[in-house]
């Protein structure tokens, strides 16, 4: 049998650390009377011993006794952690403290029933064990309803809840009750904290972190010191200017001075909105409702106005508002003013007009408005964005308030007078709209975030909105503002300012100049007749981008053209389409919404219509015909007549000789457009011939007015393209030609008549004398200079002149290489014209040059030609050594003379392509996009083979080492039937007549295909070329259906 005297020293000393009474009290209920029962089990046990000795107790006591001795053990650890541990990590863990101790007692009690059944013999020691077991069965270890309050509050902490200033505050004052200490002690609660924090330095558990660290921010915000309005301020304050809050003022939840205190039944003051919180959190979370300062449950929710607390606190705060509005005034007046005293100021004043609305009228009294706006306009270079923010800030606080907004917006100025010093100083007021909008590129979005609230805060009255939209710049601003979609909330506070401003009539042109078109276009469509009216003036007025001219035809153009049906507003839509139609794009809308009768109908209009209406309408039909568009589609006159229709063009010639000067001017422009339409122009200008339309135009050729003349000039030049013979029937006998070469040499003139003349001398007929006389030297010479001119342009050194005054020197030029005579020869070599072409094909890009400066080199080539004559076969040789010569066949040399005129050619001759390297230019050309620069290029190199005496076998080998042979080839592969593929086929008949070429292609069976294709599907110029072609290449079997050996492997 085991001693017990172990378990007896256990419980000795167990007892001994529980009933140290002597030196120290628990703080808590439960160790408390833990340590009674402690206390009493300790002398049963003294008096169990001194009955028996240890070693004469029977097996049931020693047993009882050692487990005694185990749950007592235990309850030590528990009672240690209310002795040594901080009382928050007791709140913490309360229930579980509870519920050990609880364990703990039942457990003793039942070892002490064990022990008191085995010591019957002992009356007295029996009862006392007995009665001891039933009180710890029974004992009953629980927490005060303030701990469990805030144990569940701290539970929710270490959830992670984010609290508001009303419930941290209730926090710390339950939190001190279950602590036992005021809540004024901020420096014990901080002590608490603090030993929690060194409580769970070894805490593994995330929710007691959470709980510390939701406790320091709670206790280091209750810390602070109260937000009242003084102290937030920072400012210096006279001696006896100030008056500190009574601690009554300050809610005991917010610790900030009550606005609107009430009364609980517990006699406690509290800020109204503070305790209403708290009864709203209260009542969510399932608890009574009590008072936070005392911890009473409230009976009764009644919130009591304590109208003496209330009326005190109004007079404090006015008495301070009062210092303070002293002292920023005298701040806001310094000059220069000091940055920082400014932005102490400006943050007291933003404060004050915010937390003490009522109160503005002291700030707005002492002039507080004017003043910043003062420091905002006169200081702008040291004043910072920072600051500009916050002067902005105040003012959109202050502007709040009807009278102060009235000063800013410097409006009914004998009213505002009895508010301030002076009308002079609301003057200072006036340019509070610019300040906002040069905010609104501040360079802090702080300031530009200000700045639109201010603005939109005045943008209720609709005659600010009328400011904001005459500022210059303003509306731009606001428009990116609101389509920056990257700041989202400055973007919607724009918008709504525009939307403000479009509900006022006098923005919508200001809108609609800024690009903002809906409230334009909505009144012009939806609006009624006068406003329709006045919505098409305006487009009419306005200065418009070819966005915007775009946007509103593409909405607006019906409208307006129903609204030339009426009287009233005709003369207002057509401005407003002929603003619109000068851009190209609109001209298919407005063809779409059948504008054209309804402007002819005007224009041919023979007693309503006036003068201006008349040119109107004639500038928009020029405008539109001047367009690409499908007007050569659309109905003009009734139902079936077009613009290109005779009754039209008669009309319109009819109408120039009695036509205002400026309507004469469009009607011009009318028949040009027309004219120089690939659709219309064959009917127009039959039209302009059958009507004897020439000689009416021609007389505009010398008029006094720029613009007749212009349009003039232009449209004989589209007519000069077709009707060159009748137009010089008309020009020669008024002696008109000279004209043109004034023309082209008078600097003083528009670019476009002096390229007009150019084009027009060049189409017109001329005669040799007419060339030589009528153009003359001096022509050729300038028109040389001026085409060098423009091959030096291309590196930037001289102005490039238009491409059609380009051409135009082009045709001149031509004039002289068609039939050149021997003065035509003489200006040839002396200004080098061969070259001038030459020299084109290089620099040009533009198609009709290139064709131009080819068929220069054509007619030039063909000239060649004619000068060397073409000298005769070589002479058999004579002598001794002739005999010899007829034996061995001729003596072979290298030839001296050209191999394309077999004659001498001068080194860069004029008149020759091979010395001139003219070849090259003309053979890239073969692969040009335009059709019509290839069959040049084909007809100049074809000059090359003109020969057919024995020469042609020189020149073709030369062609072929120069790469003409293959590129004219393939050219004639890859052509469609058509005018291209016969020249080109020309030249390879002339090509395969050279017995090497034959062998060397007849086994091209892309050549051979062509060619057959060519004699089944041409006309019959192209067929007998293709037969010849074939003939040569013995491929006549491959058409006549017979198959011979060479074409086998083609079929």
């Amino acid at each position: 049998m085991t001693s017990c005297l172990p378990a007896i020293d256990s419980i000795n000393r167990s007892l001994s650390e529980i009933c140290a009474a002597e030196d120290r009290q628990y703080s808590w209920e439960n160790p408390r009377r833990f340590s009674g029962y402690a206390k009493r089990l300790q002398l049963l046990l003294r008096q169990l011993l001194r009955s028996s000795s240890p070693e004469s107790l029977p097996a049931s006591v020693q047993t009882s006794l050692k487990g005694v001795a185990g749950d007592l053990a235990r309850a030590v650890e528990t009672m240690s952690v209310y002795t040594y541990r901080s009382k928050i990590f007791v709140l913490i863990n309360c229930h579980a403290l509870c519920s050990s101790l609880c364990e703990r007692a039942v457990a003793i009690g039942g070892w002490l029933a064990l022990l008191g059944s085995a010591v019957q013999d002992n009356a007295d020691l029996h009862k006392k064990i007995s009665d001891l077991s039933r009180d710890m069965k029974q004992a009953h270890f629980g927490v005060t309803e303030n701990e469990e309050r805030v144990h569940r509050t701290l539970q929710r902490e270490g959830q992670g809840r984010q609290n508001r200033k009303v419930l941290q505050s209730a926090i710390v004052m339950d939190l001190a009750r279950a602590l036992g200490i005021s809540f004024d002690n901020q420096a014990e609660i901080s002590e608490q904290v603090k030993l929690l924090k060194d409580d769970l330095t070894q805490a593994n558990m995330v929710t007691e972190r959470q709980i510390l660290k939701s406790l320091e921010r709670i206790v280091d915000n209750w810390s602070t010191e109260p937000d009242v309005l003084t102290q937030s301020a920072d400012l210096e304050f006279e001696d006896d200017a100030h008056i500190s809050p009574f601690k009554n003022f300050q809610c005991p939840l917010t610790k900030d001075v009550m606005k609107d205190p009430v009364v609980l039944e517990s006699s406690q003051n509290y800020e109204r909105t503070a305790i209403e919180y708290w009864f709203e959190q209260c009542i969510e979370d399932g608890r009574e409702v009590t008072c936070p300062v005392t911890g009473r449950v409230l009976n009764s929710l009644e919130l009591k106005p304590n109208i003496g607390l209330a009326g005190a606190i109004e007079e404090w705060v006015n008495r301070n508002i009062e210092s303070q509005v002293k002292v920023a005034v005298q701040y806001l007046s310094d000059d220069p003013p000091l940055i920082d005293c400014v932005e102490r100021a400006l943050d007291n004043i933003f404060k004050i007009s915010e937390e003490h609305t009522s109160s503005r009228y002291i700030m707005r009294n002492a002039g507080i408005v004017v003043l910043i706006v003062k420091v905002l306009r006169n200081c702008s270079k040291i004043v910072g964005s920072h600051l500009r923010s916050k002067s902005l800030m105040a003012l959109l606080s202050m502007a709040k308030d009807e009278e102060s907004k009235m000063i800013l917006l410097a409006r009914r100025l004998l009213v505002c007078r009895k508010l301030l010093w002076s009308i002079q100083k609301i003057m200072l007021e006036e340019g509070i709209t610019r300040l906002a909008i040069h905010s609104l590129i501040g360079g802090s979005e702080k300031e530009r975030e200000y700045g639109v609230k201010l603005l939109l805060e005045f943008s209720s009255d609709e005659t600010y909105c009328v400011r904001i939209a005459s500022e210059k710049g303003a509306l731009f601003l606001l428009l990116s503002m609101a389509g920056n979609l990257e700041h989202p909330a400055l973007s919607n506070l724009a918008e709504e300012i525009l939307k403000r401003m479009e509900r006022v009539e006098d923005n919508v042109q200001h809108l609609a100049a800024a690009g903002r078109f809906k409230p334009l276009l909505s009144r012009l469509c939806e609006g009624s007749a006068d406003v329709k009216i006045e919505m098409a003036s305006m487009v009419g007025r306005m200065t418009l981008t070819n966005s915007c001219k775009e946007q509103i035809a593409r909405q607006g153009a019906k409208v307006l053209v129903d609204l030339l049906s009426k009287p009233e507003g005709r003369a207002p839509s057509l401005r407003a389409l002929c603003n619109l139609s000068s851009l190209d794009d609109n001209a298919t809308v407005l063809v779409d919404s059948a504008v054209l009768p309804a402007l002819t109908a005007i224009l041919f209009e023979k007693q309503d219509a006036t003068v201006q209406v008349k040119e109107f309408a004639a500038a928009i039909i020029g405008n539109i015909v001047s367009s690409t568009g499908h007007w050569e589609l659309a109905s003009a006159e009734g139902e079936r007549h077009l613009m290109q229709s005779k009754s039209i063009v008669f009309g319109l010639l009819e109408l120039l000789s009695i036509a205002s000067s400026q309507c004469q001017a469009s009607i011009l422009r009318i028949l040009c457009g027309i004219a120089s339409s690939p659709q219309a122009s064959e009917a127009v200008i039959g039209h302009i011939k059958s009507g004897d339309g020439l000689k009416t135009i021609i007389l505009f050729l010398e008029h006094s007015e720029v613009d007749q003349r212009v349009y003039a000039f232009r449209l004989i030049r589209v007519l000069s393209e077709r009707l060159a013979e009748d137009l010089a029937n008309e020009l020669k006998p008024s002696n008109k030609l000279p004209l043109f070469k004034e023309k082209i040499l008078d600097t003083q003139s528009t670019e476009g008549e002096r390229s007009d003349a150019a084009c027009i001398l060049a189409n017109l007929p001329l005669s040799d004398n007419e060339v030589t006389t009528v153009l003359g030297a001096s022509l050729v010479r300038w028109t040389v200079a001026t085409l060098k001119d423009r091959h030096r342009s291309t590196n930037g050194r001289t102005t490039r002149p238009t491409s059609i005054m380009v051409e135009g020197l082009l045709g001149i030029l031509l004039h002289f290489t068609r039939n050149p005579d021997q003065q035509s020869d003489r200006v040839i070599k002396e200004h080098r014209l061969l070259t001038i072409f030459r020299e084109q094909l290089v620099f040009t890009s533009k198609p009709k040059e290139k064709k131009l400066a080819a068929l220069g080199l054509k007619y030039l080539s063909e000239s060649g030609r004619t000068l060397a004559g073409g000298d005769p076969d070589p002479q058999p040789p004579q002598g001794f050594c002739s005999s010899l010569v007829f034996m061995c066949g001729r003596a072979s040399k290298v030839p001296s003379t050209c191999p394309i005129h077999n004659s001498a050619c001068e080194e860069d001759s004029q008149f020759c392509l091979l010395k001139s390297n003219c070849i090259k230019p003309l053979v890239e050309l073969l692969v040009d996009v335009d059709t019509r620069v290839q069959i040049s290029a084909v007809e100049a190199l074809s000059t090359l083979v003109l020969d057919t005496s024995n020469g042609l076998k020189r020149a073709v080998e030369e062609l072929e080492h120069l790469g003409v042979v293959d590129a004219v080839i393939v050219l004639f592969t890859q052509a469609c039937p058509g005018e291209l593929q016969e020249k080109a086929l020309w030249m390879v008949e002339r090509i395969l007549r050279v017995e090497p070429l034959i062998h060397r292609h007849s086994l091209n069976q892309s050549l051979v295909r062509a060619l057959v294709e060519a004699f089944k599907h041409g006309n019959p110029v192209t067929r007998r070329h293709a037969q010849e072609c074939l003939t040569h290449l013995k491929q006549i079997s491959g058409v006549s259906g017979k198959t011979s050996t060479q074409n086998r492997g083609w079929r």
